[in-house]
């Protein structure tokens, strides 16, 4: 496998996950998980509005305000994400996939507005199910955890109905 390479194999990336799981186990006692990083980017973004009183708030007690390992993971996806790109020569701008443009037209509002609808819905399941992908679809199956297992099988089945709805019916 050539680090340079456009894709890579399903297999050799899902390995690597799973050695970045056990290290991140082993280094931090943590699980590796990103979505509670966007819902403190939140708070935090509350506290320069509304000042101080935020930090009473019962969640942001629970999940506390401040820039850790969990923000420096997500940092490091973007830009390890930028330099993939950079260094296979697949890096573009695009405001519209062709896929998207093929079923509704290349205009970039509509794709903007479905996903910021699509981001917020995702944000909102995630603070519900009290993580995300990454959260209950790898270290929480990597622990065997009965609710981690069941939110991954509803991850991929909703994901699969969302995209066929999407594209069968709607575009």
């Amino acid at each position: 496998m050539h680090l340079l390479q456009d894709y890579w194999s399903p297999y050799a990336v899902g390995i690597g996950i799973g050695i970045l799981s056990w290290f991140t186990f082993l280094i931090s006692g943590k699980p590796l998980a990103c979505s509670t990083t966007f819902a403190k980017a939140g708070g935090m973004i509350e506290r320069m509005v509304r000042g101080k009183k935020v930090d009473s708030k019962p969640y942001y007690q629970k999940i506390k305000l401040k820039v850790d390992w969990q923000w420096m993971l997500v940092v490091g996806i973007v830009i390890g994400a930028f330099i993939s790109a950079l260094l296979s020569n697949d890096f573009h701008w695009q405001w519209v996939p062709a896929r998207w443009a093929n079923a509704f037209g290349s205009a970039p509002l509509p794709r903007i507005i479905a996903a910021l609808v699509g981001g917020i819905l995702l944000g909102f399941g995630a603070r519900w199910a009290d993580g995300c992908t990454s959260g209950h679809g790898i270290s929480g199956t990597l622990q065997l955890a009965v609710s981690s297992w069941l939110s991954a099988i509803c991850f991929f089945i909703a994901g699969m109905l969302t995209a066929h709805i999407i594209f069968r019916f709607i575009g």
